[in-house]
């Protein structure tokens, strides 16, 4: 198997059976993001407790690049910091538009042949967008 063969299996897995792909009965921040150019929607949900992403949760439809890239960027955030989690919003960005990460980013290497696309880095960053928004805007928990 190719790597190009095992990143393409693994947004098609994350886009057919996306992780954290529900709404959080009362997250303390909610943000909603479309794509005007292609119609893609997301809705975020995060649940924030000191500091630390303890649960999240999305919504919304979109292209595969767009579910799968939200459903991998909620498994990497659970757990961590606020700051950590802006830190990978930052660093897969970079990514996207050509800057090596220095630390790993897990599943969403996967949409490293984005990049080629230019239309479709704005697919797989809503998500991060909206966690970026959400993280930003208010910073309260």
């Amino acid at each position: 198997m190719s790597l190009e063969d095992l990143y393409r299996e693994t947004i098609l897995d994350h886009n057919q059976s996306p992780r954290n792909r529900h709404e959080l009965q009362n997250p303390t921040k909610t943000v909603g993001l479309l794509n005007p150019t292609c119609g893609d929607q997301i809705k975020l949900d995060l649940q924030l407790d000191h500091g630390k992403v303890t649960d999240v949760g999305f919504s919304g439809h979109g292209c595969s690049i767009s579910m799968a890239s939200a459903s991998m960027m909620t498994e990497a955030i659970k757990g961590k910091s606020v700051d950590e989690a802006l830190q990978l919003v930052r660093r897969f960005k970079a990514f996207l538009t050509g800057t090596p990460s220095a630390e790993p980013l897990g599943d969403l290497e996967a949409l490293q042949g984005v990049s080629q696309f230019p239309s479709r880095v704005k697919c797989a960053t809503l998500a991060h967008n909206a966690l970026e928004k959400a993280l930003t805007d208010g910073a309260s928990d």
